[in-house]
Parts: structure tokens; C-alpha cells; sequence
């Protein structure tokens, strides 16, 4: 069977050679056109007049379209509020689009687009959180609630209690491969769009929109991208539509692609928040009741906020059971790019909220913050492993039976929780207590150089909450030489989807995968897909190719069983053979056979995830088919007289259920662990009291390079099944990993506790300089 081997990527090759071919490498036919956009030097105001003349008659420019100019839709937002491509009567960021430049190159294109004058009459503009809290600046009427119990009767009653406040940076994505689309024109006004996007559907539904066709007049293809991480689901709108409209105009071919610093300061980026909170707890720092609010800065348009502070709100918990919680969420608007999908969507930002309080609690009792995340877990619940007979559960912790019920704050059962099994082994094999005794002996001796170190777990809940989004398509062709040819919906953006779906597809016919062939997610083959998003391209594309992989091999296994006269059901496919009874038949003279019967050696395949039903308005329901489980520890060194600090060594265990591919599994988890630590650490967006975005390159950004990875990495997978009935019971493993890297910021909050007598409270990042700032803080 090809699930469960470790193959290595099925593009890695092209990828270490330079061959893997991306949109901008495309051969772009004679005569192609190339776009940029000019862009507003105002964070808010109103736009009184454009001069474009300049632009017009630079060298190079075909044509130069303000909003007045485009044919049909101005619109390329992904949500039902509107997000104009071109600004009209009023500019709300710096960077945001005001007018398009088509020219006969792309230097030309972006030279010009720097000639247009705007006439802007400036207008207050709105950039913080605390600004939008005193303007009354938001996207929904009121604050969204969630909660269960009563919170603030438990926390008055209490024995202890504690407030805080916590400050979360937001991240850009940095994508190694930039924003980029090709539309060509096609007879019939129809069009075919290139597009670097995680969400191919929505890139044929908006340019549909703008050149005032259905959406049977667009084909969108994407083969892969170098890099999305949610950047790219409703990102890439922009710039596919101003080609389709450049293209419909010209009759012509036109590409866009932004340069770095356009990049990123016309796209959006995670959102960042501040998270209050106020806990009410024990002596031992078992935890009575929680409040938060959560503020949440959208930036000017509504985008993906919404489902994104949604999110944020459900992992509030995170892996703990709190008899009381409230979750209070304010989704403020701001004159600031708009911040959008980012890996974990809004759950990184809900969990490190309450790993800031458990945190917070263990240092105000004076205990060792795991156990007192321990102390506050979900109780193991009894789950038998597929065909092992194997229970799993800490050893010192309750298993929960069947019959009883724990749930989350929004009512969803918890049904699944395997992380006190998890925590126990990690503990032993990371050598935790030993090595945190070490490190207070080490602090007791050592002044300038301290160490820390964090165990925290991660409990993250696997499906699109907008429930309709949790289905998925395929298109599986098995041709007369027996090779087999599918499509699915799901896009390619270096996560080895396309491998592991390719691997299901092999393992339903019982060949090897070299037999199979992936081409580009295409939507004239499978209709409707959702992104590639929510860590479920494995989930839903995997099983939509094994539903129709098993409709072809079923109709294999009835042609077979009929010339042997068996049962259909006796007939096994494995190891390049068809088992029927004592024979065993090549795979490709079936194949041959069955085209020469005029067998149907095609089918479409399509899977809805079961279970799912989400009530966002009364925050009830069950949003998540299952949780996946992790667990990190950090061990970091801060210098305390710069706060400069290194990752000295982390140890992973993480919970993929069967994994489909432990190699490909095992490098998300760790490039998701140092991408987490980057935005909690190095990564530091930087606005000015004008609203301009500093960081706008890598000189002034700082991504985590090789040498920032932990000196000692140690990652492995927890050998369970998904308790439920996913492709070959893996799970997702696309965002869970990123939250693993909260163990790094909150390792480096004891190493700062260490200092002194007080509680740290780092922001995030948790840069040199906020590490120094808190040093001094508690050594105050």
C-alpha cells in the first residue's frame, strides 16, 4: 500500500534543479502585456481627482484605467462586504490600488504607474487599535460573544485572581514566490486565467464578475505556488482580474506580478490583536473561570476578518476544560492594509490568549507551568487504534469514558482529547523535569546569560467553520496502458498535497504511485472548490480521489469477478495485481481488458465532511470534525544585558492519526514550529504615525533564517489513528504546527522570569528589545 511510506516530494526534484515552473515563468505568448498598479501616498482620505496624463504618454503604456474605466464589477473582495479593485471616491491605505498602467513591459508598467498625481483630501485616519476602540471603528454592529457557565460569578468567587493584558503582532507571509496571474483572451470573449492562488474558484468567480461573463466563460489553472500560507486565498483577486479586464480590453495576453516591496504593502498580513483577560483560580492554579476580549485590527476592508476573529474565538480554549468562559470580540476597522488569511486563521492568536493566562496562573502560584497546564486539560477520552487493540491516555491522568460529556465553550463535545498520553510521553522523552532542574541550577549560578524553558500543548479543531466550504471534487482517469490521471480541487503550494493524494489514488488500485500523474488543479475539470485552506487539502481531496478511484475499481472488480465467476467482493488489488480467487492478473491486462469490454474507466469523485454544523451568530454547534493534537518544548538562552536570545534545542511530538506521509507530515511540523516562533519572536510589522508600513522588505523585516532554527530539533509522530473516518484515519497537519512555536515565546518568559521577582508579561514578538524591556521590567 503507498499510503503511510515516506516519499519525498513529487515536485522535489524540479524544485532543488530550478525546472518547477511557476506562473512568471510561464512563456508568455509574442505581444503579451504587462500591468502594475499606482498606488495612494494617503492612509485616508477623500480622492478628488486623478492625473494621469503623465502616465498615459510615458514610454511602453498601452492604456491606464481608473475605477470610472472598468467595463463591469469593481470588486474583487472575498466576502459579502465590498472591496473595490480600484479606489473611487474615497482612499483608505497606503498602497492601495487608485489607477491600472497595461504596458509592453513590466519595468515600463511600474515606472509609469509612479507618474500619476492624486489629489487627495486627507481625512483622519484610523491606524491603531486603541483609535478604532475610541472611534467606534468595526465591522459589525457589537461585540461578538461566545461563552459557557458564568464567568464573572467565578471569578469573584474564586480564591485567587489576576488580570492581564497581552499584545499579539501581526506577521506577513513572505511567500518566496510573489503575487502573480496571466490571463489569456480566448475566441468568444471566454478567458483562461494563471493564477498563484489557493483558491481557484474564487479567482473565476471575480473575474467572471469583471468582464461580465458566467463563470463557464473562465478557466482558472494553478499547477503550483511557491509558498501561500493563506496569503493567497482571496489575495490574489486583484491582480487576476486586472489582467482578464487588461486582457478583454487589449485582446491581448497580460501578466501582473508585484515586486517585493509592492507586495507587501498592498497585501494584507495576520491580524494582529490585544487580548485582555481576567482569571479566577485555586491555590494548586486549577482554573474557576475566564474572561477575554479580544480585539481584533481588520485593517479597511472586511476581507476574511470576520470568520478569522471567529476563530480566534474557538480556540480560546485551547486544550483546557474551564467550567466558566467568556470570549468577548471586537472586529475594529482600520485605515491599515487588510489583514487576512494567515496559517491557523485567527486560532494562533484565540490560543496563545489562554496559554498567556495558564502562563500567568502557574507563576502566580508558584508551580511549574506544565503541570499546571495539566492540572486544567480535557480528560483523555478512551479511543481504541485501528486494528492495534491500543488505548490511549496518561497513565496519571483519568481516562473519560464513553458515556460522559466534556465540551468547549461554544458546546461542541470533546470527544477525541489525547493529550495527557501525549504531554506524559513527551515529558520522558524530552527529558523535561531533569532539564528544567538543570536550568534553575544554571540560573542560580550564571548572571548575564539565562535560560527558560516551556512545555505547551496545542488542541486544534480541523474544518472550515463556514460549514458549506467542507466539500470537495475529483476526476480520476485510468487509461487503456493501465497509468492513471487525476484532478482534484486543491492547489499545490510546496505542502506535498498533490504527493499524498497521489499516494491514496495509487493505494486504492493496489499500484505503485509512479503510476500516477497529478496535473493542475483546473476548474473546467472539478467545479466549485474551496481553498486549499483550514488544513484541509489532505481531508477533502483525498477523499473525494478515493471515492472516485473506488467507483473505477469497483467496476473493475465486477468485470473480473464475472469471467472467474466469483464474488466482486473477494477481488483485492494489490502489489500491480488483481487478486480473483487463486489467480493473480497484471493490473494493465485488466485494464486493457476492461477498455476492450467497454468497461467506464472514468469518474468523478465527491466528498462532504459529515458532522459539521456551526451557528456563528449564537457560537453553538459543532464547527469541527475533529481536533488535532501537539505538544512542544523549548529551551531558550537570553543574553539579559541586550535580550538578544537563541533556540537552544525543541522537542515535538504531534498527533497526524495515520499518517498518509510521515516525511512530508514531519516537515510541516517542523517548518510550522519555526514559522510560529518567527511571528512570536523576529517577525515585527512596523507602521508610522502616517499609516505607512516600514517593513516593507527583507532588509527592514525579519523572517527566521536556517541558523535561527533550534540547535537541536528532535520532531515525532504520535502514533494514533483519527478516531474518525478521514482518508486512511490521518488527520490535518497543514496549522496545527504553527502553534507549537508558542512554546519558544513562553520559554523565553521564563527565562526573563528568571531574572527577578516580577511576571514578565512579554508582547509579541518578543523582539531583543521587548525581551530587554522586560528584563529591566521584572529585575525592577
Amino acid at each position: 500500500m503507498s499510503v503511510a511510506k515516506p516519499l519525498p516530494h513529487d515536485a522535489a526534484p524540479l524544485h532543488v534543479t530550478g525546472q518547477a515552473r511557476y506562473v512568471d515563468d510561464i512563456p508568455l505568448p509574442k505581444g503579451a502585456l504587462h500591468l502594475a498598479f499606482g498606488m495612494s501616498e494617503e492612509a485616508h482620505g477623500r480622492l478628488l481627482a486623478l492625473d494621469l496624463e503623465a502616465v498615459k504618454t510615458a514610454p511602453g503604456v498601452v492604456a491606464v484605467l481608473a475605477a470610472g474605466d472598468l467595463p463591469f464589477a469593481n470588486d474583487v473582495s472575498p466576502s459579502p462586504s465590498p472591496e473595490p479593485l480600484l479606489a473611487t471616491d474615497t482612499v483608505e491605505y497606503i498602497g492601495q490600488p487608485l489607477f491600472l498602467v497595461i504596458a509592453e513591459s513590466h519595468l515600463a508598467a511600474r515606472r509609469a504607474a509612479r507618474l500619476g498625481l492624486a489629489e487627495i483630501a486627507p481625512l483622519p485616519a484610523i491606524l491603531t487599535i486603541d483609535d478604532a476602540i475610541a472611534a467606534d471603528s468595526r465591522f459589525e454592529d457589537g461585540p461578538r460573544l461566545y461563552q459557557k457557565g458564568d464567568a464573572a460569578r467565578a471569578i469573584a468567587e474564586a480564591e485567587r485572581r489576576l488580570e492581564g493584558s497581552l499584545e499579539i503582532g501581526g506577521q506577513e507571509h513572505f511567500y518566496l514566490e510573489g503575487q502573480a496571474a496571466v490571463a489569456l483572451p480566448q475566441e468568444g470573449g471566454d478567458m483562461v486565467v494563471h493564477s498563484s492562488t489557493q483558491h481557484p474558484t474564487e479567482i473565476q468567480h471575480k473575474v467572471a464578475e469583471a468582464i461580465g461573463r458566467h463563470m463557464n466563460s473562465v478557466r482558472v489553472e494553478v499547477r503550483r505556488m511557491g509558498g501561500g500560507f493563506g496569503g493567497k486565498e482571496s489575495q490574489g483577486n486583484a491582480l487576476a482580474v486586472s489582467c482578464a479586464i487588461g486582457a478583454r480590453l487589449t485582446g491581448l495576453p497580460c501578466s501582473m506580478r508585484y515586486d517585493r516591496d509592492d507586495d507587501m504593502t498592498i497585501t494584507g498580513k495576520r491580524h494582529d490583536f490585544r487580548i485582555d483577560y481576567r482569571v479566577g483560580f485555586d491555590g494548586k492554579g486549577r482554573i474557576a473561570g475566564v474572561e477575554f476580549v479580544q480585539f481584533c485590527r481588520c485593517g479597511w476592508s472586511m476581507d476574511l476578518s470576520l470568520p478569522v476573529a471567529d476563530r480566534a474565538m474557538l480556540h480560546a480554549d485551547n486544550a483546557y476544560d474551564i467550567p466558566h468562559m467568556r470570549v468577548e470580540s471586537h472586529r475594529l476597522k482600520t485605515n491599515t492594509q487588510s489583514a487576512t488569511a494567515f496559517r491557523g486563521f485567527g486560532g494562533p492568536q484565540g490560543m496563545l490568549g489562554i496559554e498567556r493566562v495558564l502562563d500567568h496562573v502557574a507563576h502566580s502560584v508558584g508551580r511549574d507551568p506544565a503541570e499546571v497546564r495539566t492540572l486544567n486539560f480535557y480528560r483523555d477520552v478512551a479511543v481504541r487504534s485501528a486494528g492495534s487493540g491500543k488505548r490511549f491516555g496518561g497513565a496519571h491522568s483519568p481516562i473519560r469514558a464513553e458515556f460522559e460529556t466534556q465540551t468547549t465553550h461554544y458546546g461542541m463535545p470533546v470527544e477525541d482529547f489525547i493529550l495527557n498520553g501525549m504531554v506524559e510521553r513527551l515529558r520522558e522523552t524530552s527529558d523535561y523535569s531533569s532539564r528544567k532542574a538543570a536550568i534553575s541550577k544554571w540560573n542560580a549560578s550564571n548572571a548575564l546569560l539565562k535560560k527558560g524553558i516551556s512545555l505547551t500543548p496545542v488542541k486544534f479543531g480541523i474544518s472550515f467553520t463556514l460549514t458549506h466550504l467542507n466539500q470537495a471534487g475529483a476526476l480520476v482517469h485510468v487509461y487503456q496502458d493501465s497509468s492513471i490521471h487525476l484532478n482534484h480541487g486543491g492547489t499545490e503550494m510546496g505542502q506535498g498535497l498533490f504527493q499524498k493524494v497521489a499516494q491514496v489514488a495509487a493505494s486504492r488500485f493496489g499500484v505503485g504511485p509512479e503510476r500516477v500523474k497529478i496535473t493542475a488543479t483546473d476548474t473546467g475539470k472539478v467545479p466549485n472548490t474551496s481553498a486549499t485552506a483550514a488544513s484541509s487539502g489532505s481531508d477533502l481531496n483525498g477523499m473525494a480521489v478515493q471515492v472516485a478511484c473506488d467507483a473505477i475499481r469497483d467496476r473493475l472488480a465486477v468485470f473480473v469477478a464475472e469471467r472467474a465467476q466469483a464474488d466482486p467482493g473477494s477481488v483485492r488489488f494489490e502489489d500491480n495485481e488483481v487478486h480473483v480467487g487463486s489467480e493473480r492478473i497484471p493490473f494493465e491486462k485488466v485494464v486493457l481488458d476492461a477498455y476492450q469490454a467497454r468497461v467506464s474507466l472514468s469518474s468523478t469523485g465527491f466528498y462532504a465532511t459529515p458532522k459539521v454544523q456551526w451557528d456563528r451568530i449564537k457560537g453553538q454547534g459543532r464547527p469541527f470534525f475533529y481536533f488535532a493534537y501537539g505538544a512542544a518544548v523549548s529551551e531558550v538562552v537570553i543574553d539579559t544585558l541586550t535580550g538578544e536570545y537563541r533556540i537552544l534545542r525543541t522537542d515535538i511530538l504531534h498527533d497526524c492519526g495515520t499518517s498518509l506521509n510521515p516525511a512530508i507530515d514531519i516537515g510541516q511540523i517542523e517548518g510550522g514550529y519555526v514559522q510560529g516562533a518567527g511571528w512570536l519572536t523576529t517577525e515585527e510589522l512596523v507602521w508610522d504615525d502616517k499609516g505607512r508600513l516600514r517593513t516593507h522588505a527583507p532588509s527592514t523585516y525579519k523572517i527566521p533564517a536556517c541558523s535561527d532554527r533550534p540547535e537541536v530539533f528532535n520532531a515525532a509522530l504520535w502514533d494514533g489513528a483519527n478516531r474518525e473516518e478521514t482518508v486512511y484515519r490521518s488527520k490535518a497537519v497543514g496549522e496545527p504546527p504553527l502553534m507549537l512555536g508558542i512554546s519558544a515565546f513562553l520559554a523565553l518568559s521564563d527565562a526573563v522570569a528568571s531574572c527577578g521577582s516580577g511576571y514578565p508579561a512579554l508582547r509579541a514578538p518578543a523582539t531583543p528589545e521587548a525581551v530587554l524591556a522586560a528584563v529591566r521590567r521584572v529585575q525592577a
